[in-house]
């Protein structure tokens, strides 16, 4: 007897199906573990300044250390904080650069950590359809969630390569 009507199995869909999870997946442990590769790196390049050198400015320009990891835990907390995670958070961007009473050294790679923590979060909460939709943000060029997430993690390489230049010159100045 026959069936009243018929399943069809379509193995393209599937399979299809299973390559956009395989992407998915790939995409969310590949920005995770970018996030963590650049906040160890922060911490690495942080250690063997003192509290003093990492807020001060090792010349006459440019910012100080301390004041780039408060950028960077700007920057983390606004583009994906408040605009794709719903934080809430308000961001003051130039403090970041001129705090006056900045927080201690510890204190500061702490809430970058809980930055990153918060994207990381954020990166595995997103569905496949999520990465593709429109995105907005305060002097954002990003077009969607994909492109703004990657845009800050290149925005912290950006301003580690800085950090690193700023740590050689300390070492320079020690005379080592």
């Amino acid at each position: 007897m026959d069936a009243p009507y018929s399943v069809t199995y379509d193995s393209k869909q599937s399979s299809r199906g299973r390559n956009v999870l395989d992407l998915h997946s790939t995409v969310c442990s590949v920005l995770t573990d970018r996030y963590a590769a650049n906040a160890a790196r922060v911490r690495e390049l942080a250690a063997p300044l003192t509290n003093s050198q990492f807020w001060q400015k090792p010349f006459p320009y440019g910012n100080s250390f301390g004041h780039l990891v408060l950028h960077l835990t700007g920057n983390l907390n606004y583009y994906v904080g408040a605009q794709i995670a719903q934080t809430g958070y308000v961001r003051d961007r130039p403090r970041e650069f001129n705090d006056p009473n900045p927080p201690s050294k510890e204190e500061t790679l702490r809430r970058l950590d809980e930055a990153v923590a918060m994207v990381q979060q954020a990166i595995r909460s997103q569905s496949p359809d999520d990465w593709s939709r429109d995105y907005s943000g305060v002097g954002a060029t990003a077009q969607n969630r994909l492109d703004m997430v990657l845009q800050c993690a290149a925005h912290m390489q950006h301003h580690i390569g800085q950090m690193i230049y700023l740590g050689h010159e300390w070492k320079r100045q020690k005379g080592q």
